[in-house]
C-alpha cells in the first residue's frame, strides 16, 4: 500500500484543470519540463540558503504543487492524445532529477547526517530505475510501496516542515533517515520481485 493507490482520486479533483490547459494549448510535456524546473529552482534555494530554516517550509509547498503537476502531465497524455516516446522519457527523467534537487539539500545542514541523505537519495533513484527496468522484462511498470515517489514527499516534506518551524535537527532525523533507507530497500525489492512474477508467472 502507497500513497499512489490514491492517484485515482487526486486525478479527479484535478482533472477540470487539465482540460482547461490543454484547451489552452498546453502540452504535457511542457508541465513535466516546468515540474522539473521548479524542482531544480527550489532545490538550489535550499541548498544556498538552508541555513534560513524557515525557508524549508517552500520544500513541501512546492512537493504539492509538483504532485499536481505530475498528476496533470499524466492526463493530458492518456486523455488528451499526448502520449508520446519522448515524454515518457522525460516524465522518469524528471522525477529522479527533480527528487536528487529537492532532498540533497538536506545533507548540508548541520547536524544531519549527509551520507544519509546521499543514500536515500541513490536508493530513491535506484527504485525508480527498478521500476522501470520492469519494461526490460515484458512486465509493466512497477510502483510497488513502501516508498515510492509520493511517499518519500510525503516523509520528507514532513522533516522539511518541522525544521522550517524550528524543530533543530539531531539524533532523531539520522533515526527517521535510517528508517527511510530501510523501506527504500524493501520497496527495490518488492519491484523486483513482482516485475519477476508478473513476467514469469
Amino acid at each position: 500500500m502507497t500513497l499512489y493507490d490514491l492517484k485515482p482520486r487526486f486525478q479527479a479533483y484535478l482533472r477540470p484543470y487539465a482540460e482547461r490547459l490543454a484547451r489552452a494549448g498546453v502540452t504535457a510535456n511542457q508541465v513535466t519540463l516546468a515540474a522539473a524546473a521548479g524542482s531544480l529552482v527550489i532545490g538550489f534555494v535550499l541548498s544556498e540558503f538552508g541555513w534560513i530554516r524557515p525557508l524549508f517550509i517552500l520544500l513541501p509547498v512546492w512537493l504539492f504543487i509538483r504532485m499536481a503537476l505530475n498528476a496533470i502531465d499524466g492526463m493530458l497524455a492518456r486523455e488528451h492524445g499526448q502520449n508520446s516516446d519522448l515524454g515518457a522519457l522525460l516524465n522518469e527523467l524528471g522525477d529522479v532529477l527533480s527528487d536528487a534537487a529537492l532532498y540533497l539539500p538536506f545533507a548540508v545542514i548541520p547536524g544531519i547526517s549527509g551520507r544519509l541523505v546521499v543514500t536515500a537519495v541513490v536508493l530513491a533513484g535506484a527504485s525508480e530505475l527498478a521500476g522501470t527496468a520492469a519494461l526490460l522484462i515484458g512486465a509493466s511498470r512497477r510502483y510497488d510501496g513502501p516508498m515510492g515517489k509520493s511517499d518519500r514527499a510525503l516523509a520528507f516534506g514532513a522533516i522539511a516542515f518541522l525544521l522550517a518551524v524550528g524543530l533543530p535537527a539531531g539524533r532523531w532525523l539520522d533515526l527517521v533517515l535510517v528508517v527511510l533507507l530501510v523501506l527504500l530497500v524493501l520497496t527495490i525489492m518488492n519491484r523486483v520481485r513482482r516485475a519477476l512474477a508478473e513476467a514469469h508467472p
